[in-house]
């Protein structure tokens, strides 16, 4: 019998899980729905079916996908958990069974049992498959018109070990790039990095060790050079079996941030420090050409490599001062004033005998989910955009605003949301394949705690602070989650 869930920050208000699947062939609509949208804007996030039997994190709970398919002024939904072994297995027996954090603390009945993973932190359409993504585990395959699971897809067979669960599709080949932690299947600093063509073919596939095992969330790519950034969140085995944190905060291991030509191999990794800092997200990077940096380095000097040509690596992330969510190694909890992220540049000077770059923040706002129009992700662009918090002291677990910030002006425009309201990660759709860049529409759920109900938001990318071009209204609740991405649909 399903037992009542306990009191906890991530499983009550707009984190609370629903209990059902549905579908809702139309929405109540107010505004005009822009005649341009023509496809389904998924979502995806933790839902758990069952009360935890531990404890629980916000991150280990059931994937389940939301969408909204939305064509001729007229939005319909549905949402379907995806059908992993654990969800399963969980459904079978009518409780929790699992502990995704750490297998020792599974159920008898399942110990030592293999499993697909959660599937609950992004969902992307490439190559024609839709695939639910979480970093432990290859994807998950999905129907995308009818959310019906198929199961793992590891790329015919070549896929060994996990997929982040932010790969990036680059806009001029189509080829996906990913890379995976823990790639040896235990704990450790075994990475793997991944390329995919166009046609969803994997190409490319090689291994490295990272300075030490850490929770590698996601990394950045340019049109010249891919960024793996290892932060101090790490992971050890060893702490689990003793009872403490399988991950935990050690900024005495300070950031090792690696970066690779996409022309050469693993073997051409260069390594920068930095001071200890975590970001879960990018917002986007990009390769200069002798381009006059006038950047002040200082610090250990690098051995070793040699580069024909001067080159600045830019990456826009949000930068926390401490990983938020996770204690230190003895168990003690973080500081949640130094957990607060901010839009922040850093800067690799590669043609600097220095392994040192620069950091400058952008921004004084709290800010998380960073998006662009994906047409200029790994190349210089304009525009991005963020869930943001203006009026921090009265958010309701989420975040109150969605922003655009312009980097060649430096302006901040934001959509602050009514009283009672919280919104997670915005996603930009283009008005057209060949509109100039930002011109196009900003897709949000937005919760209501007044309603206890979510709610679509569709915003003018150009002007977010005029507040939603039109509103399609649920009768439930999608509990605050992670990513969602766009897939137009066909001619």
């Amino acid at each position: 019998m399903a037992q009542v869930f306990p009191a906890h920050p991530n499983l009550e208000g707009g984190f609370a899980p629903i209990q059902m699947e549905c579908d809702a062939p139309e929405l109540v609509v107010k505004g005009e729905i822009p005649l341009a949208l023509r496809g389904v804007f998924f979502r995806n996030g933790p839902n758990p079916q069952f009360a935890p039997s531990g404890d629980y994190h916000w991150f280990g709970g059931d994937g389940m996908i939301h969408g909204f398919y939305i064509e001729d002024g007229k939005v319909a939904y549905k949402n379907r958990y995806v059908r992993t072994v654990k969800w399963k297995q969980e459904r079978r027996a009518g409780r929790s069974l699992f502990s995704p954090f750490n297998p020792l603390e599974n159920d008898a009945s399942v110990q030592g049992m293999e499993t697909d993973g959660l599937a609950n932190t992004n969902i992307l359409f490439h190559a024609g498959k839709l695939l639910a993504l979480e970093e432990a585990h290859p994807p998950f395959e999905l129907d995308p018109m009818t959310l019906e699971s198929i199961g793992p897809w590891t790329f015919d067979g070549k896929l060994v070990g996990p997929m982040t669960a932010h790969p990036k599709v680059d806009p001029e080949t189509g080829e996906m790039l990913f890379f995976g932690y823990n790639a040896d299947g235990l704990i450790s600093e075994r990475m793997a990095f991944h390329v995919v063509d166009k046609d969803g073919k994997l190409t490319r596939s090689e291994t490295f060790n990272a300075p030490y095992a850490a929770m590698v969330h996601d990394f950045m790519v340019t049109r010249e050079h891919v960024i793996f950034p290892i932060m101090p969140l790490t992971g050890s085995m060893e702490r689990a079996m003793t009872g403490a944190p399988v991950y935990a905060w050690e900024p005495d291991k300070g950031v090792q941030i690696g970066i690779m030509p996409r022309s050469g191999t693993v073997d051409d990794l260069r390594w920068f420090q930095g001071d200890p800092a975590y970001v879960f997200h990018p917002m986007n990077a990009y390769t200069d050409q002798d381009k006059p940096s006038g950047h002040k380095h200082s610090g250990h000097k690098h051995s070793g490599h040699k580069h024909s040509s001067h080159k600045i690596v830019t990456c826009d992330v949000c930068e926390y001062e401490q990983a938020p969510l996770f204690p230190t190694p003895d168990g003690a909890p973080g500081d949640p004033s130094k957990a607060v992220p901010r839009l922040t540049r850093w800067t690799f000077d590669l043609g600097q005998n220095s392994d040192n770059y620069k950091t400058e923040r952008l921004n004084d706002l709290a800010c998380e989910f960073p998006r662009l129009d994906e047409r200029f992700a790994a190349s210089n662009y304009r525009y991005g955009y963020m869930a943001c918090a203006s009026s921090p002291d009265k958010t309701i677990g989420g975040f109150d605003g969605i922003g655009r910030i312009d980097h060649q002006t430096g302006k901040l425009e934001i959509y602050n949301l009514d009283d009672g309201c919280a919104t997670n990660e915005p996603i930009f759709v283009p008005r057209t394949e060949d509109a100039p860049e930002g011109d196009g529409f900003l897709l949000a759920n937005v919760y209501d705690a007044h309603r206890k109900a979510s709610q679509l938001v569709i915003l003018d990318a150009m002007n977010p602070e005029a507040g939603p071009l039109a509103t399609a209204y649920l009768d439930h609740r999608i509990p605050f989650g992670f990513h969602g991405n766009w897939m137009p649909f066909g001619d």
